[in-house]
């Protein structure tokens, strides 16, 4: 089993800056991707950002320019820099990690998730 920490989160200004950090722990033989998503209230949750255990990095058009994703492979640790935010980036933030096990199968984990509010 892996568990997914996310501590931070938080009330953040218009236009400033908030850092999210997701640390992964148990049993795993190789992490694989990790990602942020995010769930806005009466939408559904939505795919944020992603990096590769290589380092490659994507984001959503949404995001793009504003948010880094960043890992630490040696901490299993994800972050998730977040500049310049807006009200609609309010929601509950997901960390997520692709995990390949000791047996060979892929498996999927989730964090509990982390509220972040974008509000004067």
């Amino acid at each position: 089993q892996v568990q997914l920490a996310e501590p931070g989160g938080g009330l953040a200004q218009p236009g400033g800056p908030l850092r999210l950090s997701c640390a992964a722990s148990g049993r795993t033989f190789r992490i694989n991707d990790m990602g942020w998503y995010r769930q806005a209230p009466g939408k559904q949750r939505e795919w944020v950002a992603s990096t590769t255990s290589g380092g490659s990095t994507n984001y959503a058009d949404s995001v793009k320019g504003r948010f880094t994703i960043s890992r630490d492979n040696a901490k299993n640790t994800v972050y998730l820099q977040m500049n310049s935010l807006k009200p609609e980036d309010t929601a509950v933030y997901y960390c997520n990690a692709i995990v390949t096990t000791y047996s060979g199968t892929i498996q999927t984990y989730w964090g509990q998730g982390t509220q972040v509010t974008v509000s004067s």
